[in-house]
């Protein structure tokens, strides 16, 4: 585990390493960016966005927070989405959870308090909507997965019907929403779902069209 130091020391070696294979690396990045995703995912300190997708910097505008929820409430997150679809022009988001994800087993077990409890209110409508195929499922991991799976879906819909992203459909921007999962048990990204302008309102009301089943991604 490094402490505070050996952080700053193992920066100062990562700029010098960049800088001996490309010395121009940061003038290109002081240029500006010009990402070709939105990454919305956990907070979880297991999951590395850029790391697990090899993206380098400048090619994915990140937001993070705890069960990867979309609430319409949250100026931080409406801010990013508003400032990457508006601003960067970015052509695909991903919103992106995993397995085994810790807000969503407080969600299911409780214990949470203070603003965490208050921040779960979304996941908990989530739970609330989908309870008969969550709790017909055993107590455990396989619960917990598919509450992941199922709040992927649900945020994703969530993030459809955003005045942002739905002004840029109404525009007709070639936006497109990404459903995955990550699997922290064999570092692979799960598609679930995907939503574009195309997609009509009844499609995005109808989990059954546009949500895969767990069978089916178990065999792909």
């Amino acid at each position: 585990m490094k402490d505070h130091r050996q952080i700053l020391l193992a920066n100062k070696a990562w700029a010098a390493e960049l800088l001996d294979e490309d010395a121009e690396y940061f003038t290109r990045q002081v240029a500006g960016q010009r990402p070709k995703f939105l990454w919305i995912g956990c907070s979880d300190s297991r999951v590395s966005p850029e790391q697990m997708t090899q993206t380098q910097p400048g090619g994915m505008f990140i937001h993070r927070n705890i069960a990867n929820l979309v609430n319409p409430e949250d100026l931080n997150l409406m801010s990013v989405i508003q400032f990457a679809v508006d601003v960067l022009e970015v052509p695909n988001i991903v919103l992106c959870g995993h397995h085994g994800c810790g807000g969503i087993k407080a969600t299911l077990d409780g214990g949470a308090t203070g603003p965490v409890d208050r921040w779960l209110d979304t996941a908990r409508a989530v739970r609330h909507a989908h309870a008969d195929e969550i709790e017909a499922l055993p107590e455990g991991e396989a619960r917990v997965n598919r509450f992941v799976e199922v709040n992927v879906r649900d945020q994703l819909l969530n993030l459809a019907r955003t005045a942002t992203v739905q002004g840029a459909f109404a525009r007709g921007r070639e936006l497109v929403l990404h459903g995955w999962v990550y699997d922290i048990r064999d570092g692979l990204l799960k598609p679930l779902m995907e939503i574009d302008r195309g997609t009509t309102l009844d499609e995005i009301g109808r989990p059954d069209r546009v949500l895969v089943p767990t069978a089916e991604l178990d065999a792909a």
